[in-house]
């Protein structure tokens, strides 16, 4: 018998995982923690953990559609999968790799209890579109230093793609024999206390449970072709909409690779799923990227206007369009998420952080490495940041992208007697000046950047 836990993984195709446990032809126990440091806190009834629960439905249900048997426990995951392995013959625990400090901190503790009780740990890559265990020795960079700029990773990402990309798999959860009944006393000691269970069982309403293969059609039907074009085009919104599945892992991302692979748009498409490869490769291959905060000097920076940022109360027009749109739907096109996020970190000088923490709870398609890597891109920390230098000015970013003010007017409804012209500029009152903070942020910055460029070099001659 066999453990299998599900995590990032909310599907029951094309699973890695499942190639595996198919090829042992042993029934095994499916078993969805929800983990009460990632759904607490107040996270369960934010738009990112409404999303993430009403995947979790919507998996129990294809479970259910195939005739086959998801457990869902709530607990401290080590706490759980000890009690089952006591309870149950489970000669092997399964999972998907996952690369965030918590989930490598938890994977540990799960391999050291499994060794401990002479069980096997055997966790499965899945999430990067290229095999990023095989990917880095392909690349042969010069000393084995991974790569750091995003375009040189591309050029050779893209190649790897082209010459050893490993297809979807046809196995489902169809092809495996689940477990039926877990120990009574394991269901009882672990069931989902009554609000995590009311959520769960109310998720049907949420978008979450769509069927993402449908998002998917819809994308390459209506938005594919001109996704180049106007994927910047926030008032129509014109991306994907499909981030919130492939973190989660409702659809898998070689589904949404093959399904465009050779339609018209399908080149700047997957450039995109580079980058999300690239955060998640940075995740994996360097271990600052979760810990700037702790490695650069962020004290001339401080948290006085985080509140109106966060509230969409700063006087720029623009900006507190797109924090109501977020706090409200959960949903921020991508160049909008550029712009807040460069204007919190920029113009009003405040830590990266703080807007992390703020999308952690607000975004729907939530995902740690990815907001990480955007926060850091934006702030000019990280490897291939935007420059010191770089501060987005949001008046001309809404005068090109949204000429007259409709994605204004829908958000902020009191603006919308406005002239064209006038709805983009900072209201009497604005928090600050656009042109004296755009001044102010490049000497902060210049001294921020530099001055950790400098720690790198030196710590890189040791």
């Amino acid at each position: 018998m066999y453990l299998f836990i599900h995590r990032k993984d909310l599907r029951t195709t094309d699973m890695r995982a499942f190639d595996y446990l198919r090829s042992k032809d042993d029934a095994g126990i499916h078993l969805l923690i929800l983990d009460p440091a990632l759904v607490g806190g107040g996270r369960l009834t934010s738009h990112s953990g409404r999303s993430f629960i009403g995947q979790a439905a919507s998996l129990l249900l294809s479970y259910a559609d195939a005739g086959k048997e998801l457990h869902v426990l709530y607990g401290e995951p080590e706490r759980v999968t000890e009690a089952l392995l006591q309870a149950h013959p489970i000669e092997e625990v399964v999972v998907h790799d996952d690369y965030t400090p918590y989930a490598r901190l938890r994977d540990e503790r799960l391999r050291e209890l499994a060794r401990k009780l002479g069980r096997s740990w055997t966790p499965v890559a899945d999430a990067p579109l290229a095999d990023m265990t095989a990917f880095p020795a392909y690349a042969r960079r010069s000393g084995s230093v991974p790569y750091k700029v995003f375009t040189p990773f591309y050029r050779k990402w893209n190649r790897y793609i082209a010459e050893h990309y490993g297809p979807a798999s046809d196995i489902a959860v169809d092809d495996l024999a689940t477990v039926r009944e877990i120990d009574p006393a394991v269901a009882a000691a672990f069931a989902l206390p009554e609000p995590v269970a009311c959520a769960l069982g109310a998720s049907s309403g949420v978008e979450g449970t769509a069927k993402p293969s449908a998002k998917l059609d819809r994308f390459i039907r209506e938005r594919l072709a001109a996704y180049a074009y106007n994927r910047d085009n926030y008032a129509e919104d014109a991306t994907s909409g499909l981030a919130r599945f492939m973190n989660a892992g409702s659809i898998s991302v070689r589904q949404a690779y093959e399904a465009t692979q050779g339609l018209p748009g399908a080149e700047n498409w997957l450039r995109q799923l580079a980058w999300r490869d690239f955060f998640l490769y940075q995740a994996i291959y360097h271990e600052d990227f979760f810990r700037y905060e702790h490695l650069t000097d962020l004290s001339p920076l401080s948290d006085v206007h985080f509140e109106a940022w966060a509230s969409g109360s700063t006087g720029i027009p623009l900006i507190d369009a797109a924090m109501t749109q977020l706090n409200r739907t959960g949903e921020l096109p991508n160049r909008l998420r550029m712009i807040v996020a460069m204007f919190l970190t920029k113009n009003l000088l405040c830590p990266f952080t703080l807007g992390e923490q703020h999308f952690r709870l607000h975004l729907s398609d939530y995902d740690n490495a990815q907001n990480r890597g955007g926060w850091l891109w934006c702030s000019s920390l990280g490897y291939d940041a935007a420059p010191y230098f770089r501060v987005m000015n949001p008046v001309s970013q809404s005068q090109r992208y949204d000429p007259d003010g409709s994605y204004i007017r829908r958000w902020l409804p009191h603006l919308a007697h406005l002239s064209d012209k006038e709805i983009h500029r900072p209201l009497g009152g604005a928090i600050v000046d656009l042109k004296a903070s755009r001044a102010r942020a490049i000497d902060v910055y210049k001294t921020i950047v530099l001055a950790g460029a400098g720690d790198e070099r030196r710590l890189m001659g040791r």
